[in-house]
């Protein structure tokens, strides 16, 4: 292939594919560098962090390095707009013409950064997803990266779920199935345990209450009394004092020197890479964490507890029927799962053959070395204008904003960003008691079959992508048809890899 896109008019090696990784936070640089280390060879890939409030510290980020292609030298610190002396993004991309740029951003951070790139000559194609579970699916994820070409997804229920989102929304984007990175890794690295250790995979956001993570704590130390033989640890993503994707009210540490009768020795706080944790355990637990993946892919006994409930809240309505829901009673008396066959199947360990992230991207790449890329427009959420988009902005980047803007929108944006919230909760409640008033007055007509849907909502579960979409050919598809002048530019070496993939659509629940 000849050609190449540049800016200011320079021309560019076609022969290899360049993609710029831009992360924000630990855990979604740990996946967009993942993510990237698995293209193909002919990929070369380079990995910058937009300074803002979540950004990794040193030993963060060479733990979310860990088992990539990437280096802690590789990563390049930018801030998002240039200064005197300090090239911002912009100048990344000017230097390296990168053909597509996955942005490994929190989904409001997406919002922020993919118009700058949507402007520039010969845009490069957007990509976009998440690091972890974005079951249940909920409408802001499609939202958030509305301006992105491709967005990549987990599972097939992921992807059967977002789809039908997007289509509720009006949103025409492609959706691509990927094996999830570190998921891949623990299945080829697959041998059965040898390890004793029980890790409990801490999370900042679930449980958020005080009184259940200490309820979670006295568990973990009961069953550290009832087996002195092995480690129970607790497994946290950042020290104290170091940023993180989700703010933690209550460390851990802190409130294990809290509890009232002495702690046993073989309950320990560690941090560092869940990969070599897991080297190392015999059995895992969590609430809701990824790591319980991991673990599963790895053969490992797994424990969720499930003290909190079952709800979007927990974020772990995902495995509902995987037969690892537990108490903290069973967690004191070490009795850990194994995940139920028909489960796993559509939610994350889909087999290989079925992701097709890469060819689709390839697909965006072949049409724009032929053509530029059209412009994604942001259909949502638009009122308040300049200003609104000002403090989107700022929430971002904080104090890495400096920007009069920022500050000015920042300072009308808060009290009022607190009434709307205030008045849709109150509306949702309304909404609520109608729609129950209206349940209960409605009977179906008997004989009448309901439609098939993903959720139950109305939308049909065999929905196919519009617009740019890809084909069972894997060429482009405009407005729902074979772009004829595309048709014959498609790879033919793909054809057929997409009959399967076509079949899962979704839809996913932002960070």
């Amino acid at each position: 292939m000849t050609g190449g896109h540049g800016q200011g008019g320079a021309v560019t090696d076609a022969a290899a594919r360049r993609l710029l990784v831009v992360g924000d936070s630990d855990s979604y640089v740990k996946w967009g560098a993942a993510l990237a280390s698995t293209l193909p060879g002919e990929w070369e890939s380079r990995l910058v962090v937009v300074g803002s409030p979540v950004q990794p510290s040193a030993r963060q980020l060479e733990h979310a390095l860990d088992g990539t292609r990437f280096a802690t030298a590789d990563a390049r610190f930018v801030p998002l707009d240039g200064r005197e002396g300090t090239p911002g993004l912009d100048a990344e991309l000017d230097g390296f013409d990168p053909h597509a740029v996955l942005l490994a951003l929190r989904g409001p951070f997406v919002r922020v950064v993919a118009p700058r790139l949507l402007r520039r000559r010969d845009r490069p194609v957007l990509v976009s997803g998440f690091p972890g579970l974005t079951i249940p699916a909920v409408p802001k994820a499609v939202i958030y990266r509305e301006q992105t070409d491709l967005i990549v997804l987990h599972s097939r229920r992921e992807v059967r779920e977002f789809r039908a989102n997007a289509a509720e929304l009006g949103v025409d984007r492609m959706f691509g199935l990927a094996t999830l990175p570190f998921l891949a890794r623990a299945e080829a690295d697959v041998a059965a345990p040898t390890g004793t250790d029980v890790i409990f995979a801490a999370q900042a956001k679930v449980p958020a209450g005080r009184d259940d993570r200490v309820r979670v704590l006295v568990a973990l130390a009961e069953l550290a009394r009832r087996q002195p033989d092995r480690r129970v640890v607790v497994k946290v993503r950042a020290r104290a004092g170091e940023a993180q994707t989700h703010a933690e009210a209550h460390d851990y540490a802190e409130l294990l020197r809290e509890l009232p009768d002495a702690v046993p020795q073989n309950l320990v706080v560690e941090d560092g890479p869940m990969a070599a944790h897991l080297a190392r355990a015999g059995a895992l637990v969590t609430v809701s964490s990824t790591a319980a993946l991991e673990s599963i892919a790895l053969g490992i006994p797994t424990l969720l507890v499930d003290d909190f409930g079952v709800s979007p809240t927990m974020i772990n309505t995902v495995f509902e029927g995987a037969g690892l829901f537990g108490s903290t009673e069973d967690l004191a008396a070490g009795r850990f799962r194994r995940a139920d066959p028909a489960w796993l199947a559509d939610n994350y360990f889909h087999e290989r053959a079925a992701d097709d992230w890469a060819s689709r991207l390839e697909a965006l790449v072949e049409a724009r070395d032929i053509v530029s890329l059209p412009a994604l427009e942001r259909r949502h959420d638009l009122s308040g204008g300049a200003l609104r988009a000002a403090f989107e902005r700022r929430r971002m980047l904080g104090e890495h904003d400096r920007s009069l803007a920022g500050a000015l929108a920042w300072g009308v944006g808060v009290p009022v960003r607190g009434v709307v919230r205030r008045v849709r909760r109150v509306r949702r409640r309304l909404s609520q008691v109608r729609s129950g008033a209206a349940a209960a007055s409605v009977t179906p007509a008997v004989g009448v079959a309901a439609a098939r849907s993903v959720d139950g909502r109305g939308v049909p579960d065999d929905v196919r992508e519009v617009r740019l979409g890809v084909a069972p050919d894997a060429g482009l598809l405009v407005g729902g048809e074979l772009a004829a002048d595309l048709a014959g530019h498609a790879g033919d070496e793909r054809s057929g890899r997409h009959d399967g993939a076509l079949e899962h659509h979704g839809a996913g629940r932002d960070e």
